[in-house]
């Protein structure tokens, strides 16, 4: 038995699930879905990661533990995930700089290589000074050199906005130069990934229009233009039905890739009329199950496939509730996941956010992953979530 702290400040006596559940590891890609699976990144103990500083200390080289963060990589690879690399889930603009994130990439790459994996990496202009103007043509420069870094690594390009961009552009006519320019570089259909202005209040105006309805006609006019050159497109936040209003209207073999970490079974599951693919944080903490959900539905098993993918709503529901300024840490239990399943021989993190989310809210997360059968080792899950909760004033 363990006891395990509650919201309401009570302890809970708990008994752990003494075998895990087994799944049969298939490195082969799914057939049916496209899953870009967003990777959590595990910090340098020895490195100067400051909440909410800029990177001090060593180099972007060193901020990183790379053993834990690419050992978490081959794990995803192992199940037939697109790792994707280099986005928030890997604290890109939270802790990670250009240098940092380019890095990242690179190894990441040479790690695909060596086994095989499928990779794809997000480019931005985020090497230039925030503070600064800059031309059409300096955001233009900026995003292609991250996408020569990102070609060279073998990685699929996933274009995420650009706060520059928006500031300097005049219309849907420079947005379609600059995106146009960028998919004809693209030696592999890219990913055009948009994060509204709810989330980003930076990307108000974003392809040439602040009204909403406008803009997301001009993101579909760009990919008209260019069917062969997108492989997909992925926007947040959207409502269930705006994200199967929109998926509709994309041309014939353009995915739209949903990141819906509430109603994900429902929108990969899809309707008569199609599907949503997924380039999402939720496969992080439930990969091996997640992976026996999509094998079902490459198997055509899509009542079995929904059973498996609901199974893993509670867990993700947890991990990711709360307002946006909640939310922004779902990478402190995705860290904290990976160590108790022995992805990693701590829980440090970038940007010192190992402490972002509560004793209580961890110890549910340590229940509801246990209760899964998710952990490999249960004996020495219980064990480092007692040692931690002893590190916390909770004797065990």
């Amino acid at each position: 038995m363990i006891k395990l702290p509650e919201p309401d400040g009570t302890l809970t006596s708990y008994r752990p699930n003494p075998s895990p559940r087994e799944f049969t590891a298939v490195a082969t890609p799914f057939r049916k879905r496209s899953i870009l699976a967003t990777a959590h990144v595990v910090g340098d103990p020895l490195a100067a990661n400051e909440p909410f500083g800029p990177p001090v200390g060593p180099p972007p080289e060193q901020r990183l533990d790379w053993d834990a963060t690419l050992a978490f990589r081959r794990h995803l690879w192992a199940h037939g995930y697109t790792v994707a690399e280099a986005l928030d889930t890997s604290h890109r603009g939270m802790g990670l700089d250009w240098p940092g994130a380019a890095e990242l990439i690179r190894r990441s790459g040479a790690e695909a290589r060596a086994v095989g994996g499928r990779l794809a990496a997000a480019i931005t202009t985020d090497q230039l000074d925030p503070f600064a103007q800059h031309s059409l043509k300096d955001v233009a420069a900026a995003f292609e050199q991250q996408l020569e870094v990102v070609e060279e690594a073998g990685a699929q390009a996933i274009i995420m906005c650009s706060p520059q961009l928006a500031a300097v552009a005049q219309g849907p006519d420079d947005y379609a130069e600059v995106y146009g320019s960028l998919l004809r570089q693209a030696t592999k259909p890219a990913v055009i990934h948009w994060i509204l202005p709810e989330w980003i209040p930076f990307h108000a105006g974003y392809f040439g229009h602040q009204d909403l309805d406008a803009a997301y006609d001009a993101l579909i006019d760009l990919v008209k233009q260019h069917p062969d050159k997108v492989d997909g497109v992925k926007l947040a936040p959207l409502s269930v039905e705006r994200q199967i209003e929109l998926r509709r209207r994309l041309p014939q073999g353009v995915r739209f890739y949903t990141s819906d970490t509430d109603a994900y079974p429902e929108l990969l599951l899809g309707d008569e009329q199609g599907f949503s693919d997924a380039l999402s944080p939720v496969f992080d903490p439930v990969a091996p199950l997640a992976a026996q959900a999509l094998r079902a539905l490459d198997d055509g098993d899509d009542a079995g496939a929904r059973a498996l993918l609901e199974e893993t709503l509670v867990l993700n529901r947890h991990v990711f509730a709360g307002p946006l300024r909640s939310t922004l840490f779902f990478k402190t239990g995705l860290v904290f996941l990976g160590w108790l399943a022995g992805h990693a021989s701590h829980s440090r993190m970038v940007w010192g956010e190992q402490a972002a989310r509560s004793v209580p809210h961890l110890a549910t997360a340590y229940r509801l992953a246990d209760t899964l059968g998710l952990f490999p080792d249960p004996a020495l899950a219980q064990r480092r979530m007692t040692t931690y909760l002893a590190t916390c004033g909770i004797d065990n």
